[in-house]
């Protein structure tokens, strides 16, 4: 019976992939609805991992599947894919039928995240017991490590790593990936009701739970608390028994470890071996020393044992960091939906947050931090990181919206504050070392300044984080002893949302573990409304007062420009040079964008005055000093700099100057002149063809020209008054470009440029058309222009310098 069935899933197999290249995918969509209604799990489980692969690409990246990133509600296809995947869709169908036949589907160790390879090929069980009992050891020894992961794994596997797969990220919250996972977080965490069951079960009336934990380890010791996790020698797994009441809520839990290792569970190196506790270390030494002692050692992976092959360059995509704030708000609503009932749901939304998600966010989102760019897009951190920070956002409440300056935080929250000190105080600090080195000129990284300001200004939280911080610095013999890193007993596991009140030494404790366990025993900690914090706000304070004189400085210049850009400027009575706009103001720092820039700063110093009770009147002080130092003389004078071999080199306080807009170069244009790109008031085609004519004369009569341009006499200084750029010397006088360039734009030469404006040539005819009225022809007209043009040569030779003068 094995053969048939066998030659059939591969002629089944066959004709799906043939389908592929020639059916559109509404077509295959219906086949595949028929073929998992009609055929067996023993003949569909060939063509599931091909499915899969179809569905969501390759872990590689070479095959893009259906492209999930890319496709929106506009397309054509969005809706049919949308059916085919959903929770209760044929999809889904196919993986329970296949579920519940308990089979299994590999995947390689090398496309997991780099801290749990790492920890895998050290021979230590990583802490998240989803990889537990999974690894498959080939014949071959341990150069293929795979993990066996059931159906339901298989395919949230590939669905989770689909969006970290190398790929072109363009897609937006309404993608067809970005809806999904929305849709599955509802469905398998839904803060109403229960998960719906499945529709296949086997024996018990349920299906089967793929990775039970040990009957010992309940919720409240669960996650990277628990030392029994962390310890397990992956070579001597132990045999478990299901845990009865982990039944219900395994494809909660399963959907939740995977969005959670595949999305978040990546740092660098040093992260790693930080993150190394005791129990690890001594475990993996055991090991070391099993391993040398055994007669036939087992084939191990080039660089096994050691840590230099962990390498892992995690850069996330904004859309990465989107999703990752989609699950966050998701779980705050789902945690905050608790009910007193005593089910494993309910159990599961009481620690879901802290014990899942805590520790691997912290880490993601400090790295995030740290490398981001300094530019807007940073946007997309910042409000994830707000998003966890405010869980009482998402309480489901329908109350009267409340100002947010007037929003308290509700008191039961302050033991989530405790719980995720670090979250606030660390990543507080962090946050203004990227906000002094941030151009707060632009009224988007203003936004995210005000933004931040404004989260912290909420009436009690900066209370709840001096009280935490006030509980870290108790002294040690509050606690009786102290627990190892990242040890939680499971009579703390309680819920920040519990409301009894809790002695002060188990506050004690779990705010020293939650430290310790984030940032080691060795942490240093700084405190947040400590003296050197409180140095750095007032620098940032000082940067804030800076940007807003900048904002001020660039809206009355461009009023100015404005003002003088009319029609008139075409007859010459105002400038047209684009060289001469103020270098400081970008095109979306000018209008209505410096008004936002002024109001967002002067609320978040409002906020942070707030926030640090800083005294009104010395902040004011503070403002009236630096208005005082930086006015229009100084703002106009260059950058802190220091003289190199090829030119000018900037210092750190040079940088710093330009940032804050408080000085800046003379910027002009020093290349060839006639090179320049061309302009809005210019002809492409005349400046093209008048170029090709002055090179052509330049080139015939260039020695004529310098021998002209170099005589003493009133001659020589006539044509240096049409053949050079009388603005050159002090245009390059600033300038760190070699000698040798600035020597070749000096040469002598014809320039035709002027002629392409579309001034000069409106000009020009409206001269024509004014000598026509005089009865004047062309040729009159013409010999009267270069008649006008030439004595004005002459007027401005002999007068030149006296008028320069004066």
């Amino acid at each position: 019976m094995a053969a048939p069935t066998l030659q059939q899933s591969s002629f089944l197999l066959a004709n799906l992939k043939a389908d592929a290249t020639t059916k559109p995918l509404h077509q295959r969509c219906q086949d595949l609805v028929k073929i998992i209604d009609d055929y067996p799990a023993k003949e569909l489980h060939s063509i599931f991992p091909w499915l899969v692969e179809s569905v969501f690409g390759s872990l590689d990246g070479i095959i893009a599947g259906w492209n999930l990133r890319l496709l929106h509600s506009r397309s054509n296809e969005y809706n049919i894919v949308m059916d085919f995947l959903n929770p209760s869709g044929p999809m889904m169908k196919l993986v329970y039928k296949l579920q519940a036949e308990e089979y299994k589907y590999e995947i390689p160790v090398n496309y997991l995240p780099g801290p749990v390879k790492a920890c895998i090929q050290e021979g230590v069980l990583p802490d998240c017991p989803l990889f537990h009992n999974k690894l498959q050891f080939p014949l071959s020894g341990l150069l293929t490590l795979n993990l066996a992961l059931n159906p339901f794994e298989f395919f949230m596997f590939n669905f989770a790593y689909c969006l970290i797969t190398p790929k072109v990220s363009l897609s937006k919250s309404d993608s067809a990936y970005f809806v999904l996972v929305d849709t599955y977080l509802k469905y398998f965490l839904p803060s109403e009701g229960s998960v719906p069951p499945s529709p296949f079960s086997d024996s018990r009336g349920s299906v089967t739970a793929p990775s039970p934990r040990s009957s010992s380890v309940s919720f409240a010791g669960y996650g990277v608390h628990s030392p029994s996790l962390l310890k397990h020698h992956i070579f001597h797994q132990p045999s478990v028994n299901a845990d009865p009441a982990a039944q219900e809520i395994w494809r909660s839990e399963t959907l939740l470890q995977m969005f959670v290792e595949v999305w978040l569970h990546h740092y660098s190196l040093e992260m790693y071996q930080k993150l190394q506790s005791p129990q690890v270390k001594l475990a993996l030494l055991q090991y070391r020393l099993s391993m040398s002692s055994m007669p036939c050692q087992p084939h191990a992976p080039p660089g096994s044992g050691t840590l230099h092959t962990y390498q892992e360059p995690f850069t996330p995509t904004e859309e990465h960091v989107l999703v990752v704030r989609l699950l966050v708000k998701h779980l705050h609503a789902f945690s905050n939906s608790l009910k007193p009932e005593q089910l494993p749901l309910e159990e599961f939304k009481r620690v879901v947050v802290q014990r899942f998600v805590q520790q691997k966010l912290y880490l993601f989102l400090q790295h995030c931090f740290s490398h981001w760019p300094l530019d807007a897009s940073f946007r997309a951190v910042l409000e994830t990181w707000l998003s966890y920070i405010q869980p009482w956002r998402y309480t489901g409440e329908k109350t009267n919206p409340q100002p947010d300056q007037n929003r308290t935080v509700p008191d039961k929250w302050e033991s989530f504050v405790q719980e995720n000190l670090l979250m606030y105080t660390k990543l507080f600090q962090v946050f203004l070392n990227r906000a002094v080195r941030t151009d707060l000129v632009n009224a988007k990284n203003a936004l995210m300044v005000f933004r931040v300001a404004k989260v912290f200004a909420q009436p009690n939280l900066s209370e709840m984080i001096q009280k935490g911080e006030q509980l870290f610095l108790e002294p040690e013999h509050v606690l009786h002893h102290r627990q190892p890193r990242g040890y939680l007993t499971p009579s703390q596991g309680g819920s920040y949302l519990s409301s009894r009140q809790k002695v002060v030494t188990d506050m004690v404790f779990r705010v020293k573990s939650h430290v310790y366990a984030l940032e080691g025993q060795d942490c240093q900690y700084k405190q947040m409304f400590g003296t050197e914090l409180r140095g750095a706000v007032m620098k940032l304070i000082q940067i804030i007062a800076q940007a807003r004189q900048t904002a001020k400085r660039i809206s009355d210049h461009s009023n100015e420009v404005a003002a003088n850009s009319s029609f008139l400027s075409w007859f010459g009575l105002g400038s047209s040079d684009l060289n001469n706009t103020f270098s400081g103001a970008e095109p979306e720092d000018s209008g209505e964008c410096l008004k936002k820039t002024h109001e967002f700063l002067d609320r978040a110093l409002e906020n942070l005055c707030q926030i640090f009770k800083l005294n009104q009147g010395q902040l004011t002080q503070l403002i009236s000093n630096l208005g005082s130092s930086q006015d229009d003389g100084n703002c106009k004078q260059l950058p802190d700099c220091i003289q190199g071999e090829n030119g000018l080199i900037l210092t750190d306080l040079g940088r710093r100057q330009i940032i804050n807009g408080l000085r800046r170069f003379d910027i002009q244009y020093q290349g060839d002149p006639e090179l320049q790109p061309i302009r809005s008031y210019e002809n492409a085609l005349l400046v093209r063809l008048l170029y090709r004519l002055s090179s052509l004369l330049n080139d015939r009569f260039g020695a004529h020209m310098n021998a002209l341009c170099s005589r003493p006499d009133f001659l020589g200084r006539l044509g240096r008054h049409y053949l050079t750029d009388p603005d050159s010397t002090t245009r390059l006088k600033h300038s760190p470009i070699s000698r040798r360039t600035l020597d070749g734009n000096r040469q002598p030469r014809l320039s035709l440029r002027p002629l392409a404006s579309y001034r000069t040539i409106l000009l020009l005819l409206l001269f024509y058309m004014f000598g026509a009225l005089l009865s004047f022809g062309p040729v009159s007209s013409t010999l009267l222009i270069l008649t006008g043009g030439f004595l004005y040569g002459l007027l401005m030779t002999l007068f030149g310098d006296k008028l320069k003068t004066h």
